[in-house]
């Protein structure tokens, strides 16, 4: 992927909900608020990105605890990296451009569903289109085309051994179809200090 450092707030992880895990005092999404945002902040000072790229809200999706306390101290630490009167002691003010969510569109979804049912086979995202599931694709304003490099996402993917099955349904279609039906990755602009797009119009790139 070509990062050059990896960061740890300290945190154990945070498991499922009513696991025993869940209910430790230590684990991340018990952590205090303040205290969170505050490490996440002496990253950001630390690190100087121009964008953030973190999870939405995502707890009808996905409800794991860790991933909704990502989204709850993103934006605080978002704002308060680059005030000076915030977090004192955690390095020397630095403010990001941009931050962006990650999510998955209906239309995404939709193609790939589509494709498992052009190829014969059982589609692992029928049970999103029964009852209600939203049409939310206006929330993305920027899509990057990644056709290139779907080789390393999977292998990014594969490398998290505990959490993807090589089998699983994630693996099934191979990079070549994908690179044909849905060849993006999505982002949802949450924060900006940068000139606005003109309405209607979205973004092919996160550092523009």
């Amino acid at each position: 992927i070509g990062y050059d450092r990896l960061h740890l707030l300290g945190y154990h992880d945070s498991g499922m909900p009513d696991t025993d895990v869940n209910a430790r005092p230590d684990n991340f999404a018990n952590a205090p608020l303040g205290e969170a945002v505050g490490r996440l902040v002496a990253i950001i000072r630390a690190e100087r990105p121009q964008v953030i790229v973190t999870y939405a809200d995502d707890r009808s999706f996905y409800p794991h605890p860790d991933h909704i306390r990502v989204h709850e101290i993103s934006g605080p630490a978002f704002d308060a990296a680059g005030d000076p009167d915030q977090y004192p002691d955690a390095g020397v003010p630095w403010q990001p451009a941009k931050m962006y969510y990650v999510g998955f569109s209906r239309r995404r979804v939709q193609a790939l569903h589509d494709e498992f049912l052009r190829r014969g086979e059982e589609s692992p995202y029928a049970r999103w289109f029964e009852g209600d599931f939203p049409n939310d694709d206006e929330r993305f304003t920027t899509f990057i085309e990644v056709g290139d490099w779907l080789a390393k996402r999977r292998a990014a993917l594969l490398a998290h051994r505990t959490q993807v099955d090589p089998e699983g349904f994630w693996m099934r279609l191979p990079d070549s179809t994908i690179r044909e039906i849905f060849p993006w990755d999505e982002y949802m602009l949450a924060r900006s200090h940068v000139e606005d797009l003109p309405p209607g119009e979205v973004e092919d790139d996160l550092f523009r």
